[in-house]
This record gives structure tokens, sequence and C-alpha cells, in this order.
């Protein structure tokens, strides 16, 4: 089979691979879409993990079951998160799933921008799901995404009447903002710098929009709120300097939601006497849960999010280099996909 096996960023190979193995309590699926993440374009994360066989944000076909399998069948619509929980340690008990030792070392095997992936029982137990039939193969490959929206939502606690800030309005980013809407914010402000997403942003629903290539994003956001300031303000950009702006402009007793990861290296500088004084929520948000996967389908199942709103380009993969290089560009695309016959 065809894997997209990634050396460095930039440096992309497709490659042959025997097929995997599967032992009795695991299963073979045919990768029919798989999405390019964000993440996958992050060099410093890149470095870390590289060589690998990159993507994880898939659905297919379930085409070989061990003989110890009754959950799924060969012919079934499937979405396979890459990480599964044991949902027997302290941290499941407590619905930390991304805390979880076995949810950290589970994986699909090779990687998602492969032509078949095994599937570990852990995987198969605990975070894989049928699609609908209704549903498309790119509206599964875009279910772990969206939970990732769904479980931010969730931990930044955001409700009706809220004030919402979205900083960066890529693909998660304009999720993001449908999912503001969907969850009652009264406003929601969308930041960017590229046009066209700021144009995409107001399409899904964004009430106003600001460039910060050339508008001050502290300025606007006071003006728009009338001096308030936002309630809860997500950061997407993993930057030490977007965290900053995000905590200009958070309000009195409102929350600030680290969507995405910082280079290991980066130090945030605060002053808790104004973190305590204003109380000021700072609210990590790791990847999602098997929790998050069933909510993030049933938003997808229901029409609230649909591929075919944010899937702007299409390649095979043997294109995997291209969709990657636009990707990382962050310029006139939200989510590339790799497609299979």
């Amino acid at each position: 089979m065809k894997v997209a096996k990634l050396y460095d960023f930039g440096d992309i190979r497709i490659e042959e691979m025997d097929l995997p193995d599967i032992n009795s309590d695991e299963m073979l699926v045919k990768v029919k879409a798989c999405g390019i993440c964000s993440s996958d374009t992050m060099k410093w994360y890149v470095k870390k993990k590289a060589p690998i066989v990159i993507g994880h944000e898939i659905s297919g076909v379930v085409v070989e079951v061990g003989e110890d399998v009754d959950k799924f069948k060969p012919g079934d619509r499937v979405f396979v998160h890459h990480h599964a929980p044991c949902m027997e340690c302290r941290y499941c008990k407590r619905g930390n799933y991304v805390m979880c030792d076995v949810w950290k070392n589970s994986k699909i095997i090779p990687g998602g921008i492969a032509e078949f992936i095994k599937v570990p029982n852990v995987n198969l137990r605990n975070d894989t799901l049928k699609l609908p039939d209704h549903l498309s193969f790119e509206d599964g490959a875009i279910v772990e995404p969206v939970a990732c929206s769904v479980k931010a939502f969730k931990r930044a606690g955001v409700k009706k009447g809220d004030y919402v800030v979205i900083l960066g309005l890529g693909f998660m980013g304009q999720v993001n903002v449908k999912l503001a809407k969907f969850y009652g914010a009264e406003l929601t402000i969308g930041v960017d710098k590229v046009k066209y997403r700021l144009e995409k942003a107001i399409e899904n629903g964004a009430d106003y929009v600001i460039d910060f290539s050339n508008e001050s994003v502290k300025e606007k956001v006071f003006e728009i709120t009338g001096g308030y300031g936002a309630d809860v303000v997500i950061v997407g950009p993993g930057t030490i300097e977007a965290i900053y702006s995000g905590l200009e402009i958070v309000a009195k007793g409102g929350k600030l939601v680290l969507f995405t990861p910082t280079p290991d290296d980066a130090i945030l500088e605060i002053k808790p006497y104004e973190v305590y004084f204003k109380e000021i929520s700072i609210i990590p948000s790791y990847s999602a849960g098997p929790d998050d996967t069933v909510e993030a389908l049933e938003l997808i199942s229901k029409g609230i999010i649909k591929a075919e709103k944010f899937v702007t380009h299409r390649f095979k993969i043997e294109n995997t280099l291209d969709a990657f290089m636009l990707t990382a560009s962050a310029g006139e695309s939200l989510k590339c996909m790799i497609v299979f016959d």
C-alpha cells in the first residue's frame, strides 16, 4: 500500500509499505478521507515526531475484522480516533481522557495518510464510531477536529449571552465561530489578517471581524463591546504573542482558552496580581476524548457543521506535500483533504 511519510518540514515522500497484519481483536480499515491538521505543519512539532506517516483525521471502510471483534463488520463506514483511553484509570474515571497513559500511547498504524490502517483494540473499543448513512467520508474525517472544538467550548463553559473572541480563522477558527453561535454567544468576533478567512468568518456567523495587520485588536474589541472586553477568548495560534493579545482583551471574570500548544521552550510572563484581581481563568484545551467525538459526530449529523462548507481543497495521496504546504501557508484555504478511491 502507499503511505505519505514525513521526514522533515516540507519533506514528505510517498512510499510503499506492507499492509499491516491484524490480531484477533483488531480490524483493518481502508482509508477514504484524511484531513491535514495545522498541527501536522508546526515545524517544532514535526521535528519531534519525524519520521512518521502523517495524518490522523480519518474516516474509512472496514475491510477485515479479527475473529474476536463483534462491534464492527466488513463494510461498516467508520470514524477512527487516533488516540483512545483505557476508560479504567483514575484520569478516565474523572473524564480527563487525554491524561490517560493508554490514550497518549495509543495510535492507528501506520498513520492516517495511508491506503489502509490497522485499528488496535483499544481504539476499536473506546473511540471508533459508525458513520450515519447520510454523512460523507469527509464529514467523518472532520469528527476529530470538531471534537477538539467541542471540548474547548465545554471547558470554557461558553453560555448564552457571552461575548466570544476567536483569534485565528483557519479551519479550526471557523469551526469555533460556528460553535460559538451554537452554544449561545451573543457576540462573536473573529481576528485574522487574511481577507479570505475574515470573509469566511462572517459567512460562518461572526458578528464582527478584525484584521490585526492594520487594526488594533485591543481597541476594536473594547469599542465593539462598549469597553467590556470578551467573556471568552479562544487563542488559536500557538504563539506567546497571540496569548498576550488574548490577555489584553479578556474581560474581568473572563476566560482565556489556549487552543494550540506552544513550543516546549516558550515562556509566558504574566502578572499574577492582575490575573487574581480580575479573576481571569487561563484554560488549556488539549485534543479530545471519546465523549467529545460522540458530540462532534452528533453536531455533524444534524448539519450544524458540514464538511462541504469547510473543505476547500482535495488531493490524492501522491500530492500530500502540496496539501501540506498549502495548509502551512495559512492563506486562502481552510481544510485540505486527502481523498482515496
